[in-house]
């Protein structure tokens, strides 16, 4: 952003010798102490203060993508602390560099094609054989555990259902649901990174808000495993796990 004049600017926060600004408030005099770590996330985020819905669902998808084992982006974590036992921002680095479009970052490519259709007014099942056809893969679609629903995205979609949320871009991601089932011609597993995307839509949030969400709730779970590194070391045997797991054929070309 610039000013009239054309020098650059940010809107969202400056220090001051006697108060830090945030988004136009006083962070001491307004902030603190009235908005949640949510809220806070909303409005550093889009610039405004949250609704209700807003606020209920943005706090409902960081808890719903937090968690989910030792996943790669974990796993990479607690391996990178073993290996520097002083460096915990390196290790959430290391976690977090790791959430693209396989593990955790798949959000943002459902926003992007679930705000192309509704804008387009596409028919999701006109959509899904034309991805088939292409040969193209369903972000949002798939999981190695959860089969044949992913009871997040399940979650999810009820409580949109029940606060009255559910709008244009669930309506298309539930259409897809079943438009790729046909298309396939088997039940493909609706994942937590759909309704996750159609919810954000529906609510207001901007596509490229979508992998800001899996991003900051991941970073909570990286400090905790990181917190249990630390007491409960996993690191060198998932490494050496890892080791053990992998054959070595020496290759003919050198």
């Amino acid at each position: 952003m610039t000013q009239a004049g054309g020098a650059p600017v940010s809107s969202i926060a400056h220090a001051f010798a006697d108060r830090v600004e945030v988004r136009g408030r006083d962070l001491t005099g307004d902030l603190m102490g009235r908005l949640s770590f949510t809220e806070y996330f909303h409005l550093l985020l889009t610039g405004r203060e949250a609704t209700d819905d807003q606020r209920y669902f943005l706090d409902l998808l960081l808890v719903a993508i937090a968690e989910h084992g030792l996943m790669p982006t974990n796993v990479a974590a607690r391996m990178t602390l073993a290996a520097d036992p002083a460096s915990v921002q390196g290790a959430v680095a290391a976690g977090i560099l790791g959430a693209g479009p396989v593990v955790l970052g798949t959000s943002e490519e459902c926003a992007r094609l679930l705000a192309a259709g509704v804008a387009a007014n596409r028919d999701p099942g006109e959509l899904a054989r034309e991805l088939h056809a292409a040969g193209s893969r369903v972000p949002g679609f798939g999981h190695p555990v959860h089969r044949p629903v992913d009871p997040r995205a399940e979650r999810i979609l009820e409580l949109a259902d029940e606060r009255g949320v559910s709008g244009r871009h669930v309506g298309f991601a539930r259409g897809l649901r079943d438009a790729v089932a046909e298309t396939w011609g088997r039940p493909l597993t609706l994942n937590v990174s759909m309704p996750i995307a159609a919810v954000l839509l529906d609510l207001g949030f901007p596509a490229t808000a979508a992998k800001a969400v899996p991003i900051l709730a991941r970073t909570a779970s990286l400090l905790a495993h990181l917190a249990e590194e630390r007491e409960r070391p996993l690191g060198l045997l998932l490494a050496a796990a890892a080791e053990d797991a992998v054959g070595y054929e020496a290759d003919a070309r050198a």
